[in-house]
């Protein structure tokens, strides 16, 4: 199991668990003290991003697709923030 802390500009602190099978997402769960309205979105970012090699801007085109989706609200952070958190997390022991 991979985890990493990001702090994102401003303060937020984004927290993502996940593992890999080579250089793709096995599976995910994102945490953090941002807000996002509706919250079921962020099952389905989970889900969209499973099966995701580790690339910061398909990760936060597709964030941003299930985001844009579900008409949905994030504030606190931004789709590359959470492309960046998983990056980092990745890169964890």
């Amino acid at each position: 199991m991979k985890v990493a802390d990001y702090k994102v500009q401003g303060g937020k602190m984004l927290r993502v668990k996940m593992s890999l099978e080579g250089r793709m997402i096995k599976s995910i769960t994102i945490l953090g003290d941002f807000f996002l309205h509706p919250e079921s979105t962020i099952e389905a970012i989970e889900d969209k991003i499973v099966g995701c090699s580790i690339d910061v801007q398909i990760l936060s085109s597709r964030i941003q697709s299930v985001l844009d989706e579900h008409k949905a609200v994030l504030i606190g952070a931004t789709s590359i923030d959470i492309a960046r958190a998983i990056e980092k997390a990745s890169m964890s022991n």
